[in-house]
């Protein structure tokens, strides 16, 4: 169990430095893809999880989300023994690769005095605030992820090519459900960057947002939880 923690912990650590690799450089003030657009970055997140997916596989499971391994342990695919380690190892990932994204762009923090577009490169935000709207967004679009991965499981893949099948999954979701809160399906993924906002000195940076904090991440685990449980119905 321990090499596969291990696995979670690298592969969230890369999906982060990648996906929020992507978000500061369309975002941060004189990134050279400075205003490249959401097209950029569903793309960008797309290849990030497939490469984070790749750098996993081989030590486990891969599923570099929380909603993931506990909507598969509530159906028995994965052991309850395991959702902890893999928790905190997908947390802990997520913190690193949001730190060595804020180490990247170091000197872009103190050209961007947007405070929200900041915070915007470590966590999520809704496009329009409505706690309810909000969370149905994020537990929609976890629910079509862990369906589908599970779907993937039933499928016939020459060896080697899931990861990328993810990948479109996730860009899939980013350019169709993603626009209304920026599409975190994945407490690690948005906690972890949140947490390293809080306590690294960025420049320039404002609040980390916690009343809206919840949201990313009660709304996947459910998310996950509602997809695993179809699937098994079906």
């Amino acid at each position: 169990m321990m090499t596969q923690a291990l696995g979670e912990f690298i592969g969230t650590l890369v999906l982060v430095l990648l996906g929020d690799g992507v978000v500061a450089g369309v975002s941060l003030k004189k990134s050279k893809a400075e205003g490249a657009g959401w097209i950029a970055i569903a793309l960008g997140w797309g290849l990030a999880v497939t490469l984070g997916v790749y750098s996993a596989a081989f030590l486990g499971p891969a599923h570099l989300n929380p909603a993931v391994t506990i909507g598969f342990a509530v159906i028995g695919k994965f052991p309850w023994s395991g959702v902890a380690p893999f928790i905190i190892a997908q947390m802990l990932g997520a913190f690193v690769g949001a730190a060595l994204v804020w180490l990247q762009y170091y000197p872009h923090w103190r050209e961007t005095h947007d405070q929200a577009a900041i915070l915007g490169t470590f966590a999520t935000g809704p496009a329009i605030r409505q706690p309810l709207a909000n969370l149905f967004s994020e537990t929609l679009g976890t629910a079509v992820l862990v369906f589908m991965l599970l779907a993937f499981t039933k499928g016939q893949w020459t060896a080697g090519l899931n990861p990328i099948g993810v990948g479109v999954l996730i860009t899939a979701i980013g350019f169709s459900l993603g626009g209304t809160t920026g599409y975190a399906i994945n407490p690690a993924r948005d906690l972890g960057p949140r947490v390293a906002h809080a306590v690294l000195p960025i420049a320039n940076k404002g609040g980390s947002d916690w009343s809206y904090g919840w949201i990313p991440v009660v709304g996947p685990v459910i998310g996950g939880i509602v997809g695993a449980v179809l699937f098994a119905i079906i």
